[in-house]
């Protein structure tokens, strides 16, 4: 991935702060001597400082890739917004001669991949995400001893990922001058399209950081 200067976290509370926002992401095993890398899109729970949590069917075939190569990328991808090539003219210039982009924000974490087996550490893991994502409850006591969970907890297998390196981008057009990252901001908010709103909050929260 490309990060130019203007595009990289401001520092590491950045990008853990959005990361806690986020949790819907990538796993990506690349095993050994595979022409393509399993890819898995799920839910994960990320616990601000160096560890993810996660838990997969058994059948899934990402499995195999971490049992050929426990290293493994977690990418993570929001708050996107397309750029019309208009928008992206210089003040002052035609604005045929703009160039398109994209707006985004990513993660890609690097991380050692140790597999759960064992009933308990994977109810741990399964409280940790469901006190995360359904933090309103509903669902039964997590006590593997009950049916409803003992059916099933064998056809589930747990993962921790402990993160080795972090790759994080905040594509905002920190590149451009301010009053015309101020004038794109207003183009956003115009526009109202799915993501403008996101995207715009990221571009107005850091241009501070790169304005003179």
């Amino acid at each position: 991935m490309l990060v130019h200067p203007w595009d990289a976290a401001l520092d590491d509370t950045e990008w853990r702060e959005w990361l806690a926002r986020n949790d819907f992401g990538q796993l990506i095993a690349s095993g050994r001597g595979r022409d393509v890398p399993v890819v898995v899109p799920t839910h994960f729970r990320y616990d601000g400082a160096t560890t993810v949590r996660l838990h997969l069917a058994r059948p899934n075939p990402v499995w195999a890739a971490i049992e050929e190569s426990p290293v493994v990328l977690l990418t993570v991808i929001g708050d996107w917004a397309y750029v019309p090539s208009t928008w992206g003219a210089a003040p002052g210039s035609p604005p045929e001669l703009g160039i398109a982009t994209s707006y985004y924000a990513t993660v890609q974490l690097t991380c050692g991949a140790e597999v759960v087996d064992e009933a308990d550490a994977t109810v741990a893991i399964l409280r940790e995400q469901l006190g995360h994502h359904q933090p309103e409850g509903g669902y039964a006591p997590l006590d593997p001893a009950l049916d409803h969970y003992a059916r099933r907890l064998p056809q589930i297998r747990g993962l921790v990922l402990t993160v080795e390196s972090v790759r994080a981008k905040f594509k905002y057009g920190g590149n451009k001058e301010p009053g015309h990252r101020l004038a794109i901001a207003d183009r956003l908010a115009e526009r109202d399209a799915p993501g403008d709103a996101a995207a715009r909050r990221n571009l107005l929260r850091r241009r501070s950081g790169f304005d003179a």
